[in-house]
């Protein structure tokens, strides 16, 4: 066995403990949310007018695990982050190395905005314009599993898709990224964003809408933070040449 061979077999036992720590992490969460699960239930239809329908006893267990997941997911960002950045910082300069660490709670924090933001703004949006699609002509019934289902399919999203201006903030500083580039990729990623946002809404052009503008304007940013942090790392690479 070569050297070459042996090193991609320490990488591959480094990436598969990087990868059991995020997976007990998620599990220890998971457990977690699921003691808590109904106070966490509650707290999610506060200000839903009227009651929930399930069609069987499994149905209960099924909405719980499904809310669960979604908030040890949530929870795990920062550990998935960190063991990323400890998995590739061997092959990093000390300077990038502390770049990564310092973005780290920014991932879990722009992650659970991104969410608040589908489910606090987003969701009522669209539920809103459905439900009057239906008013006065049907009888409308609700049951757990579809409208969680619903709200995650909307909201959950968002929480990735929040993640972008920072993930452009680190490949810029990093020199993977720049402004010319974004703005080259401008209509391929237009397009792509919204392919995202037709699968991930109801079939209706109004949800589109909704959900295609805020896409939109995080990818704007995004290029705006680009064009800033490469200024000012063109500024120093130059100081520091002169």
């Amino acid at each position: 066995m070569n050297q070459k061979e042996l090193n991609l077999i320490e990488h591959l036992e480094e990436l598969r403990k990087r990868i059991i720590v995020v997976l007990i992490a998620y599990l220890i969460f998971f457990v977690v949310a699921f003691v808590f699960i109904q106070d966490i239930y509650q707290w999610i239809i506060r200000d839903f007018d009227g009651k929930l329908t399930v069609l069987g006893p499994s149905d209960i267990l099924w909405l719980y695990m499904m809310l669960a997941a979604v908030v040890a997911i949530a929870a795990t960002i920062p550990v998935f982050v960190y063991q990323s950045w400890r998995f590739i910082v061997p092959g990093l300069t000390k300077e990038e190395s502390k770049i990564i660490l310092r973005m780290i709670p920014g991932f879990f924090l722009l992650f659970i905005v991104g969410i608040g933001f589908g489910y606090f703004v987003l969701f009522p949006l669209v539920l809103g314009f459905l439900v009057n699609l239906s008013a006065g002509q049907f009888e409308t019934m609700y049951t757990a599993d579809r409208y969680f289902k619903f709200m995650i399919h909307i909201s959950l999203p968002f929480g990735f898709l929040f993640e972008m201006p920072l993930i452009v903030l680190l490949l810029t500083r990093l020199g993977i990224l720049n402004p010319v580039r974004l703005a080259k990729a401008r209509k391929v990623s237009y397009f792509i964003l919204m392919v995202v946002s037709i699968a991930i809404t109801p079939p209706d052009i109004v949800s589109d809408f909704l959900v295609i503008v805020p896409l939109l304007l995080l990818y704007e940013l995004s290029v705006g933070i680009s064009k800033i942090v490469y200024k000012k790392k063109v500024a120093t690479e130059l100081g520091m040449a002169n």
